[in-house]
């Protein structure tokens, strides 16, 4: 009896074992898995890692660097823009400094920058270097990302230590998660003043070059040989298109937020060295930064709202220092996107099974749609689940997206070209107005339409179209922005303009294009 119970768990053993292992994506499957999903979702190049058990079993490119040339395939060392992956790097950055005793993560911000001023004072002298790194400051989404990510902008990095007390708080400090760019540029500048060298160039000296990631730059204009560097895509009605690079002015602000440049071979490396607690090198002699720095950066600081999946069964998600953390079927997840116009990256690891993926798109757009599901198919294949069709949800998913954004656009500029022949007076509109952390815009009239022009930011320039009552909708020359808006005056009692409020025409507008904290006041008003 206790012979047939032992065979039977045996066998019982080995069918699910041999379950398990068939579960597994293979290599062949990862390569239908992605022509599939470029298909669906009309991307002109992707780059797949995926690591396990310290070791690279995966690294592969896929399509072209650039749409326009058919020769320029991707492969494993293809440097996209990771955008805000970054942010990890510069959270180890920091954690470098503490194992040296330079910092603490409690280290006051203004002790090490005394210009720093957030919205009142008591929130400016108790906000740490930890604070820079949560997501918690109080600030709305993306506040202030104006500042950043628009072609064309002349802030500095003082401009930006300063600003943040012109913004007004959407919660109580430390009580909210609401992600921010801006923060991680400060964090940058901490490096750069503890250290006594550039944010960069510590990141370089200290982290590229010990773990010898030569494929990875700090910023795009670093890259002498730029051969084997994917163009960013723009997708319009299905059809990709090349745009100009996001480029970060290192001379005026750090790129610690969003700015570097890598490949995926390079990164399953940077994931290795992470599942493996800092450590690296032969025998994992050397450490990048201590365990209790990454125990740190893997601790949940500030709690996000988790969805309550039956699949996943998560019951915790938050944020960490520079990456976000859940549960997946009792396994720790750490995680993180990035996306730039035209450029979208996706890193996942289950450091409890040591498993890492990582994908790098070279499209904005519907390039969602396919770093997220290539990344969770194959983590799902190694959870042990039930092939879910992500790449058909996904689809489905950003396509519903997609339309109901397309139609409230489209409805706009209906509502535009009903109202066309209406007569407008325009010039109660036209004039200079200042905005306390964009600075000066003018509108003004040319062959008898109104245009917007922004003073700090070239590429916020665009024709202005009356849409109701006193609003105009802008169509900005740059139509890679894909962040068309709304202009809404206040009139005095004469009808004349004394300031303008602004906010996204599309639902689905980038969350860095924060035209809602404007607040432009007429100058010289009479």
């Amino acid at each position: 009896m206790r012979k047939n119970i032992f065979i039977g768990f045996v066998i019982v053993f080995s069918l699910f074992q041999a379950s398990f292992l068939i579960a597994q994506i293979t290599s062949s499957q990862i390569d239908s898995l992605v022509s599939v999903a470029m298909e669906q979702f009309h991307v002109p190049g992707v780059a797949v890692g995926v690591v396990k058990e310290g070791k690279i079993i995966y690294a592969k490119g896929f399509g072209l660097r650039n749409i326009d040339d058919k020769s320029s395939r991707v492969n494993k060392h293809t440097q996209f823009a990771i955008a805000s992956n970054t942010k990890a790097f510069t959270a180890a950055a920091l954690a470098i400094l503490v194992d040296k005793g330079k910092i603490t993560w409690q280290t006051k911000v203004r002790s090490i920058i005394p210009e720093f001023t957030m919205y009142n004072s008591y929130v400016s002298d108790n906000f740490t270097v930890a604070d820079l790194l949560t997501h918690r400051s109080g600030l709305g989404l993306g506040a202030g990302d104006l500042m950043l990510f628009p072609k064309g902008g002349d802030f500095t990095i003082h401009d930006i230590l300063t600003n943040f007390q012109y913004f007004k708080p959407v919660s109580p400090f430390r009580t909210k998660f609401d992600y921010d760019n801006l923060l991680y540029i400060v964090a940058g500048e901490v490096v750069a003043r503890v250290s006594g060298m550039s944010w960069r160039e510590f990141v370089k000296k200290n982290i590229l070059v010990p773990l010898r990631m030569d494929d990875t730059y700090c910023y795009y204009s670093l890259i002498s040989d730029k051969k084997n560097v994917a163009k960013p895509h723009v997708v319009e009605n299905g059809v990709p298109h090349t745009t100009a690079p996001t480029q970060f002015d290192y001379n005026k602000i750090n790129g610690a937020a969003a700015s570097i440049y890598s490949g995926v071979y390079d990164l399953s490396e940077w994931m290795i060295v992470q599942m493996d607690g800092g450590k690296y090198g032969d025998s994992l002699k050397n450490t990048l930064f201590t365990g209790k720095s990454h125990r740190a950066m893997w601790s949940l600081h500030t709690v996000t709202k988790s969805r309550r999946s039956p699949r996943y069964n998560t019951h915790f998600s938050g944020y960490g220092y520079g990456w976000f953390l859940k549960d997946v079927q009792g396994k720790m997840e750490v995680s993180h996107t990035g996306g730039l116009t035209g450029m979208l990256s996706k890193v996942v690891m289950i450091p409890d099974i040591n498993l890492g993926v990582v994908v790098l798109t070279n499209a904005s757009n519907d390039g969602a749609g396919i770093f997220a599901s290539v990344t969770q198919t194959i983590v799902d294949s190694y959870l042990g689940l039930n092939d879910n069709h992500l790449v058909t949800k996904y689809a489905e998913y950003f396509n519903h997206k997609q339309s109901k954004g397309d139609s409230v656009t489209k409805q706009v500029w209906k509502t535009v070209e009903e109202h066309k022949k209406l007569t407008i007076d325009k010039s109660r509109y036209t004039g200079t107005y200042k905005d306390s952390w964009l600075g000066k815009i003018e509108i003004y009239q040319k062959d008898g339409d109104l245009w917007f022009r922004s003073f700090r930011v070239s590429s916020l320039t665009g024709k202005m179209y009356y849409y109701n009552a006193n609003t105009f909708a802008i169509k900005w020359a740059d139509r890679d922005m894909e962040a068309d808006a709304f202009a809404l005056f206040c009139l005095d009692e004469e009808g004349k303009a004394i300031s303008i409020k602004m906010k996204g025409i599309s639902p689905n507008i980038d969350f860095s294009y924060d035209f809602q904290d404007l607040n432009f006041k007429r100058l010289n008003y009479e």
